[in-house]
C-alpha cells in the first residue's frame, strides 16, 4: 500500500504540527526526539506511518547536505593523493642525488597521510561509520593546530635578518649573524648543509650569472639573487680582482677578516659554497619564501576550519542516524 504524504492543511485539521524541536536545530534535545509523540494516539495506524515517514524524512534531508560535502571534498583529497605517492615513489627509484633523495621521503609520507585520511572521511560521511568519521575529525583537529603553531613559528624565527646594501651595488650583501639563532644552527649542521650545497649544486644557481659575459661597472649594477650574491662571488670586502662573473682574483694581501675570503675557490663546482655568505643568502631566500607559505597557511587554515565544522555536523548526522534506527523499527 503505498501512502500519500499529508498537506499542511490536513495536518492542521487533524491537529498535528511540527514539534518545536524541528524548528530550532540547536535544542540540546533535538537528536532524542521521537517523531510519535507528536502524533496524536487517535489516528489510525497507516496515517501514523506516513506522519512518521515524513518526519523522518525531513530531519534526514535537513542534515544530508553536509555529509555528501564532506564525501566530495575527501573524494577530490583522495584524489590528489595518488600523484603525490607516485611522484614520492617514483623519486626514491630515480634519485641519484642528495638534493632528490632529501625529498622522496617526505612526499612519500604526505601521498599516504592524504590518502589514509581522506578515506576515513570519505568512508565514514557516505557509509556512516561512525568511528571513522571521529578518528577523521581528531587528525583534522590536530592538523588544524599544528598548521596554526607552524605559522606562528614561521612569522618568529623569520622576523630577523635582512641583506645590507652595499655602496654603489645593484646587490645586497649578507651576513649569517644577522638571522635567527634557531636558522643559523639548521645551516651550520654539516649534514644539512651538504644537502643543501647538493640542491644548490644541481640546480645550477649560478649557471646564469657565468653565461652573461658582463663588464666589471655592469655586474655591480646586477640586481643578484640573495643566493647568487652569498655563493657566486666573494664578498666585497675580500676586494678580490673581477675576472669574470664567477672568477675572481686573490691579490695575496689579505685585507679582511672575513673568513669567506680564504673559503672562495674558482672552481665552478665550489665557489662559495661553504661561505658564511652562501648560508645567509640561503636564509634570506627562505625568509622570503616563508613568508609566502605562511599568508598561504592562514588561507588554508580557514579552510580547514570550515571542512572541520562541515565534518562535526556530518559525525552529528551519523549519531541522528543511529537514533533513528532505535525507533524505526517499532512503528512498522
Amino acid at each position: 500500500m503505498i501512502y500519500m504524504p499529508l498537506t499542511s492543511i490536513e495536518r492542521k485539521k487533524i491537529g498535528i504540527f511540527p514539534p518545536p524541536q524541528l524548528k530550532n536545530r540547536s535544542h540540546p534535545n533535538h537528536h532524542k526526539y521521537n517523531p510519535s509523540q507528536s502524533i496524536p494516539s487517535s489516528l489510525t495506524s497507516p496515517i501514523k506511518e506516513t506522519l512518521i515517514r515524513e518526519e523522518q524524512e525531513e530531519e534526514k534531508m535537513a542534515f544530508r547536505v553536509s555529509n555528501n560535502l564532506v564525501g566530495i571534498l575527501n573524494f577530490l583529497t583522495f584524489i590528489l593523493s595518488i600523484p603525490i605517492l607516485a611522484g614520492g615513489i617514483w623519486l626514491s627509484h630515480r634519485a641519484n642525488t642528495d638534493c632528490e633523495k632529501f625529498l622522496d621521503k617526505p612526499v612519500i609520507a604526505l601521498g599516504v597521510f592524504l590518502l589514509i585520511v581522506s578515506l576515513a572521511g570519505l568512508i565514514g560521511a557516505c557509509c556512516g561509520v561512525s568511528w571513522l568519521l571521529w578518528i577523521y575529525l581528531f587528525v583534522m583537529f590536530l592538523l588544524i593546530v599544528l598548521l596554526f603553531c607552524f605559522t606562528i613559528f614561521a612569522f618568529v624565527v623569520t622576523n630577523k635578518g635582512a641583506g645590507e646594501v652595499a655602496s654603489g651595488r645593484g646587490y645586497k650583501e649578507y651576513r649569517l649573524g644577522d638571522y635567527s639563532n634557531w636558522l643559523q644552527k639548521r645551516v651550520n649542521n654539516d649534514k644539512n648543509w651538504r644537502k643543501i650545497k647538493s640542491c644548490l649544486q644541481d640546480g645550477k644557481v649560478c649557471k646564469s650569472l657565468q653565461e652573461g659575459n658582463v663588464t666589471f661597472s655592469d655586474f655591480y649594477k646586477s640586481n643578484l639573487s640573495p643566493i647568487q650574491s652569498g655563493c657566486c662571488k666573494p664578498p666585497s670586502a675580500c676586494n678580490f680582482t673581477y675576472q669574470s662573473e664567477t672568477m675572481w682574483n686573490n691579490p695575496g694581501n689579505p685585507v679582511s677578516s672575513d673568513s669567506d675570503c680564504s673559503v672562495w675557490n674558482n672552481d665552478q663546482t665550489r665557489l662559495c659554497y661553504d661561505c658564511q655568505s652562501c648560508k645567509a643568502g640561503v636564509l634570506a631566500n627562505l625568509k622570503k619564501d616563508w613568508k609566502k607559505v605562511a599568508i598561504v597557511n592562514i588561507i588554508f587554515l580557514i579552510f580547514l576550519v570550515i571542512v572541520y565544522s562541515v565534518g562535526c555536523c556530518a559525525f552529528r548526522n551519523n549519531r541522528t542516524d543511529y537514533s533513528y534506527s532505535g525507533w524505526k523499527g517499532r512503528y512498522p
